[in-house]
């Protein structure tokens, strides 16, 4: 199984050419492998700056609605005292009222009476 040496050296350079290929290839995919590695760590970081960015919108968002709550919680005591105030002065009104009809109708009973010992008519209740 002797083989001629030109046909060896034909063999060995077409080897030696395919491996050169080959090193080349392996070459480009390690190259692409390290740039993907590249673009890999990028968005972890554009991930976790994200995630970072969402957070603290998130605790911006909270402080806000928390601050709302309690300027709305102040705003309903406010309003529920200025009610209680404005309660308390119609009734203090109402008092105020029914003393008023009241000495009007000593008025008019005392009128009726006047009026009765002069030997006057007597108003009618109904008109």
């Amino acid at each position: 199984m002797t083989e001629p040496s030109g046909d060896l050296e034909t063999r060995v350079a077409a080897l030696e050419a395919r491996v050169g290929e080959l090193a080349e290839r392996v070459q480009r995919s390690e190259q692409d492998a390290a740039a993907a590695r590249v673009l890999a760590g990028g968005a972890d970081r554009d991930v976790e700056q994200i995630r970072g960015e969402i957070r603290d919108f998130r605790q911006a968002t909270t402080s806000s609605f928390n601050a709302l709550r309690e300027d709305l919680a102040d705003l309903r005591t406010h309003v529920d005292d200025r009610f209680t105030k404005v309660d308390r002065g119609f009734t203090e009104m109402r008092g105020k009222f029914d003393a008023t009809a009241a000495g009007q109708q000593q008025i008019v009973d005392l009128l009726n009476t006047l009026i009765a010992q002069q030997g006057g008519d007597q108003p009618d209740a109904t008109s």
